[in-house]
């Protein structure tokens, strides 16, 4: 596990690359990268273009990132708050087994802040009623997937309102903040999700960055 804090998308995205090259050639064990983002809109292999409620130019005159990526999934916004997780891991063939791996590890840290969330069949991505806590969007490519999922933690939900999340109209966003009425402490939630993610699938948490700053 590494938590990388606060990094730019692109440098992030870079480094998942890395990260992944050497897991596909051994030399390095299944990582999970923990990190926020700032405002970045990111569009998936499924996207047009259609989901964005402006202009490209526009997010980019108004404080927002824009990357066209390889993952699943259409038009997502990640940000400040947001936990973001890159399970780089090998999944071989079972992408979709390996999708509801991550769902129920979602399912979990949310169950251990008391409230009931789901996955949807169909769409990848963990749901408290209509509205969506985390997203789920990943690649594979030579048996290890990248890409990963988005936690709404503390985000600013205001910010999904310039695009259609995942292009699924009339459905709204969530976060753990807005379900509890309070500010979580984001060394809390990264915790929670190493040990649902360990639990789920089988590992033994190994810190490696920031790892000092969250006691697992």
């Amino acid at each position: 596990m590494e938590d990388l804090g606060l990094v730019p998308y692109g440098e992030a995205w870079a480094y998942q690359k890395r990260v992944h090259r050497e897991v596909v050639a051994g030399s390095r064990p299944p990582t999970l990268l923990l990190l926020e983002h700032p405002r970045v809109i990111t569009l998936g292999r499924k996207a047009t273009g259609e989901n964005l409620l402006f202009p490209e130019s526009w997010y980019r005159e108004n404080g927002f990132e824009l990357y066209w990526v390889e993952r699943g999934g259409d038009v997502t916004y990640h940000g400040p708050g947001q936990l973001v997780g890159y399970p780089i891991f090998p999944v071989g063939r079972e992408v979709r087994r390996f999708l509801r791996q991550i769902e129920e590890a979602i399912v979990r840290v949310a169950a251990a802040y008391g409230i009931s969330a789901y996955p949807t069949p169909g769409y990848a991505g963990v749901w408290v009623g209509e509205e969506k806590l985390c997203a789920i969007g990943v690649a594979v490519k030579e048996g290890v997937s990248f890409h990963g999922f988005a936690l709404n933690v503390n985000t600013d939900l205001n910010d999904f309102t310039v695009i259609i999340p995942c292009g699924l109209k009339g459905k709204g966003v969530t976060s753990l903040e807005k379900l509890l009425g309070r500010k979580v402490p984001m060394a809390e939630a990264k915790a929670k999700v190493v040990e649902a993610f360990a639990q789920v699938f089988g590992l033994r948490p190994v810190w490696e960055g920031k790892a000092h700053e969250t006691q697992v």
